[in-house]
């Protein structure tokens, strides 16, 4: 039998508010090629929530002055999101090395070059990579440093 397990972390509906949250449950559902469907409920490590009621209001403040307006916040978070596809993730990360067309990256990745450009499009316009024709090819690489920055500083929490 194929299992096909989807996970999701849940809070507990029964921790109190104010009070500390001794567990956090992950709840998995695991759905069989028959069609059966089985539901567990595993407990993982401990989360410390505050206990108290007290606002420390100069550091709110403080904080509330230094948060961007929320359309910022929105544009950082759709960029997030592109960073979190694997497949665009594998093309900057070729990107770093070199500049390459669409032919090079679906070599390297072994993909199509239609499934590339689609993927090369969305980060294109996410302003994450640009590109320059020299003839019939078209070269893509990393927009700008930041790109590269964000990148290895990524992959430089991921390794610690």
């Amino acid at each position: 039998i194929q299992l096909f397990n989807c996970s999701t972390e849940l809070r507990g509906a029964d921790a109190p508010i104010g009070k500390p949250s001794k567990a956090n449950r992950t709840s998995q559902t695991t759905h069989t090629t028959n069609g059966e469907i089985k539901m567990t409920t595993n407990t993982i490590k401990d989360i410390e929530i505050c206990e108290c009621n007290t606002i420390h209001e100069e550091v709110v403040q403080a904080v509330a002055g230094d948060m961007p307006q929320d359309e910022v916040t929105m544009d950082l978070a759709d960029t997030f999101k592109v960073f979190s596809d694997f497949t665009r993730l594998k093309i900057l990360i070729a990107l770093l090395n070199h500049e390459m067309c669409v032919c090079d990256i679906s070599t390297l990745l072994g993909m199509t070059k239609s499934a590339v450009s689609h993927q090369l499009r969305v980060l294109k316009q996410s302003n994450l990579v640009k590109n320059r024709r020299a003839g019939k090819v078209v070269y893509y690489s990393i927009a700008d440093e930041h790109v590269e920055t964000i990148i290895s500083n990524g992959m430089e929490h991921v390794l610690e």
